[in-house]
């Protein structure tokens, strides 16, 4: 019942309507054994095509990638942040994550699909999970910053948030396959696969790899 009652107060009557003055974040990558964690945030416009959206972990690749394309055309105003490796074995990845997302936000640049002279005037920001980062310094005055646990399934901005922050982190991992390409990041992009587990058995932790995460052992 809380949580209903939450939704309803962030979203109002129809959790899925697009609002243009909200602010979607998640991240993608909290779970890998190696490689950076990226987050991006995403304003919408009230016109968005949400048909498209939906959580970035359910729609298959194909999907995502062109629903990506199209969140990068048509919004508001979208940005992406990164922690590195080594960011998340000094913090934690909790900490980092956070950081990434503070980062995205910083990062919010205004698409075209604004008029000029136009500000986002944004009155919230939702976060995918329980906790939210560090925006009391950048968000603008009397902004909400509001977490949220599944928005990533709920509310269009965060799903689109969801669909970027996963193409792009899929991407930089494939990049990141081509400098390391024992490891086959291209393949299971750094998470704890049976095969990745045996890839570094086999050849030593690599130059990306989150040394405070355990290695199961399959």
């Amino acid at each position: 019942m809380e949580d209903k009652a939450k939704r309803d107060k962030v979203c109002g009557a129809d959790c899925h309507a697009v609002c243009d003055t909200e602010c979607g974040i998640d991240e993608a990558g909290r779970g890998p054994l190696a490689g950076p964690v990226c987050a991006a945030a995403v304003v919408l416009p009230s016109s968005f095509p949400r048909e498209i959206l939906g959580d970035s972990k359910k729609l298959s690749e194909k999907k995502r990638d062109a629903a990506a394309a199209i969140i990068k055309l048509k919004a508001r105003a979208y940005g992406i942040g990164w922690a590195t490796h080594e960011e998340i074995d000094a913090l934690n990845i909790l900490k980092a994550s956070l950081l990434a997302m503070r980062r995205a936000f910083i990062a919010l640049s205004i698409n075209g699909a604004l008029p000029p002279g136009e500000t986002l005037n944004l009155t919230r920001i939702i976060i995918d999970g329980l906790y939210a980062p560090d925006l009391q310094d950048t968000a603008p005055s009397g902004c909400a910053i509001i977490p949220l646990v599944k928005a990533d399934a709920k509310i269009p901005a965060v799903m689109a948030a969801s669909i970027l922050a996963k193409t792009e982190r899929d991407a930089e991992m494939r990049r990141l396959a081509a400098l390391y390409p024992a490891y086959r990041y291209d393949k299971h992009k750094g998470y704890p696969t049976q095969e990745h587990a045996a890839l570094i058995r086999q050849h030593g932790p690599s130059p990306i790899q989150r040394r405070s995460f355990t290695v199961p052992d399959w």
